[in-house]
C-alpha cells in the first residue's frame, strides 16, 4: 500500500470513529431543565471509550475534564451557584452538545400512583381557572413516560417543559400546586420530576432485591394480584422510571400512593419504610420524603383502607418524613379526591417549615402522641395539638380490654387531651380513633387540619 492510500485510509478511519462516537446524555439532561442550587450535581452520559470530555457552564467558566471509561460511561461533578439563570452547559467530545435555558433552583421528585398522576385537565376542583393562570416560566416539568423493565435501566423517556397553561394541564396537579407555592415563598425556580403511574403498588417502585432479601416483603408482594392497567411485580417501575434518575440531585420527594396496597395492608408500614430507605440508600442522600395519607373510601374488605392510613401514620417514625392529611378534603365515594390544590399546598407547607425552615406554626394534623390508662379511663394525647377542637359532637373513639373487642366510647376534650371511656369496658387496654375505611376525622387543630385515624393495637 502506497503512502497516499495509507494516509487516506487513516483519515477515513478517524472520520468514521468520530462520526459514530457522539457524546450522548440521559433524557433529563436537556434544554429547560432545573438543577439543584448550591450543590455538587452529577452530570453524566456516554461516549467513545477513552474519549476526552470537556464540560463548561455559563455560570462558571472553568473547564471540567474527564474521559469515557472502557464501558463508554463518563461523569463529572459540577458546583451550582445560588438560584438563577437561564444558563447554558456545553459538553464537548468528538462532537458538541449545548444545553440551553437551564435554571438553578429547587428540584423535587414527585411519585406514586393515580392521585399523584392526576392532571388538572382530568377534572380537578377549579381546574379551568388554575390552568388559565399557569403561565409560570420558572416552574419546569419533567414527566417521565410510563415504562417497566425486568432490570434497572440507564435512561428513560421524557422531556423538560416550561410551565404554561398547555403543559401544566397535562402534568401532575398536586406537583404543580406544591411547586407553585414553593416558588412563591422561596422566589427560586422549581423543577418537578413527575414519575407516577395509577394503580401501582409500592412494591413495584422499589428494588426487587430489597423485597426478595426480606421474607416479610417477599411474602407480602405475592398477595398482590395482576392489574391490566399497570405492573405489580416487584421492581418493574423502579427499574424503568426511578433507577435511571438515581444520581440526579433532588431536594426531596413527595409521594401519593397506598390505595393499591390495601391488598396487603398489614405489612404496608414495613414495605413503605423499606421503599423510603432504599431510595435514600441508592441516591446516597438522606433527602426529605413527604407523603399524602390516602383518603377515606370504601376499599372493599373491612378495615383494609384504615390499616393503610395507620401504617402511613406509623411510617412517620422514619426520620425526615412528613404526612399530608386528606380526610377533610375528600368524599368517601371517590378514591380520587378532586381537591388537589389543598393537597399540594399542604405538601408545600411541610417542606417550607421542616426542610426550608421559612414557615412557622403547625403544618400537620394532630397525631397520636401517647395513651395512659387509669381505672376505666384512657387519656389520649396528641402531637400538633395546639388549639385542638371537635368539628362535630360525634365520638369516633373506641376502647377495648385485654380481649381486644372494641366498643364505642365517649371522648371528652380537656384542654389538649381526650378522656376516653366506655361503660362496656371496665379495664381498657387499647384505644382507636376513626377506625373504619370511610371514617372521617372530626378532631382538628388550630391550623384546621384533621387528626389521623389510629389504633394502639400493634399490627400483627
Amino acid at each position: 500500500m502506497n503512502k497516499i492510500k495509507y494516509c487516506t485510509l487513516i483519515i477515513l478511519l478517524l472520520a468514521a470513529n468520530t462520526s459514530f462516537s457522539n457524546v450522548t446524555l440521559p433524557a433529563f439532561f436537556s434544554d429547560h431543565m432545573v438543577l439543584q442550587q448550591n450543590a455538587e450535581v452529577k452530570l453524566w452520559g456516554w461516549g467513545n471509550p477513552m474519549e476526552e470530555i470537556t464540560v463548561t457552564t455559563s455560570w462558571d467558566t472553568a473547564e471540567v475534564k474527564t474521559k469515557a471509561d472502557r464501558h463508554a460511561n463518563w461523569q463529572v461533578l459540577l458546583k451550582t451557584p445560588k438560584a438563577g439563570g437561564p444558563y447554558t452547559i456545553t459538553i464537548k467530545g468528538y462532537n458538541q452538545v449545548i444545553l440551553t435555558d437551564i435554571l438553578i433552583g429547587e428540584v423535587w421528585l414527585c411519585s406514586g400512583q393515580s392521585n399523584m398522576e392526576w392532571t388538572p385537565s382530568s377534572g380537578i376542583t377549579n381546574g379551568e381557572e388554575a390552568i388559565k393562570n399557569a403561565d409560570q416560566p420558572e416552574i419546569r416539568f419533567f414527566n417521565v413516560v410510563k415504562n417497566s423493565a425486568e432490570n434497572p435501566q440507564l435512561d428513560l423517556k421524557g422531556e423538560w417543559q416550561v410551565c404554561t397553561p398547555n403543559t401544566m394541564q397535562y402534568s401532575s396537579a398536586v406537583a404543580y400546586f406544591f411547586g407553585k407555592k414553593l416558588h412563591e415563598n422561596l422566589n427560586v425556580p422549581i423543577g418537578l420530576v413527575n414519575s407516577s403511574w395509577g394503580g401501582t403498588p409500592a412494591e413495584t417502585w422499589m428494588p426487587q432485591e430489597v423485597i426478595h432479601a426480606d421474607k416479610t416483603l417477599d411474602e407480602a408482594s405475592k398477595k398482590l394480584g395482576a392489574d391490566v392497567w399497570c405492573p405489580s411485580e416487584p421492581g418493574r417501575t423502579y427499574n424503568a422510571m426511578i433507577a435511571p434518575l438515581i444520581g440526579f440531585k433532588v431536594a426531596g420527594v413527595i409521594w401519593y400512593q397506598g390505595e393499591t396496597n390495601t391488598g396487603n395492608a398489614d405489612t404496608y408500614q414495613h414495605t413503605f419504610s423499606a421503599l423510603i430507605q432504599s431510595w435514600r440508600n441508592n441516591w446516597g442522600q438522606e433527602f426529605p420524603f413527604y407523603y399524602a395519607q390516602i383518603a377515606p373510601f370504601e376499599y372493599g374488605a373491612p378495615e383494609i383502607g384504615v390499616k393503610v392510613r395507620d401504617a402511613q401514620r406509623r411510617t412517620l417514625a422514619v426520620p425526615h418524613t412528613g404526612m399530608v392529611m386528606t380526610s377533610d378534603i375528600c368524599t368517601t365515594d371517590d378514591i380520587h379526591p378532586r381537591n388537589k390544590l389543598d393537597v399540594g399546598l399542604r405538601f408545600a407547607n411541610i417542606a417550607l417549615k421542616n426542610h426550608y425552615q421559612t414557615m412557622q406554626g403547625i403544618v400537620e394534623g394532630p397525631l397520636l402522641d401517647s395513651v395512659s390508662f387509669k381505672g376505666k379511663k384512657a387519656y389520649v394525647y396528641f402531637k400538633n395539638s395546639e388549639g385542638l377542637y371537635l368539628k362535630t359532637k360525634d365520638t369516633l373513639f373506641e376502647v377495648a380490654g385485654a380481649d381486644k373487642v372494641f366498643h364505642k366510647a365517649k371522648g371528652a376534650l380537656k384542654k389538649n387531651m381526650f378522656i376516653v371511656s366506655s361503660d362496656k369496658v371496665s379495664n381498657p387496654k387499647y384505644v382507636r380513633y376513626a377506625w373504619g375505611n370511610t371514617s372521617i376525622s372530626n378532631i382538628f387543630n388550630q391550623a384546621h387540619l384533621p387528626a389521623s385515624s389510629f389504633t394502639t393495637e400493634k399490627p400483627e
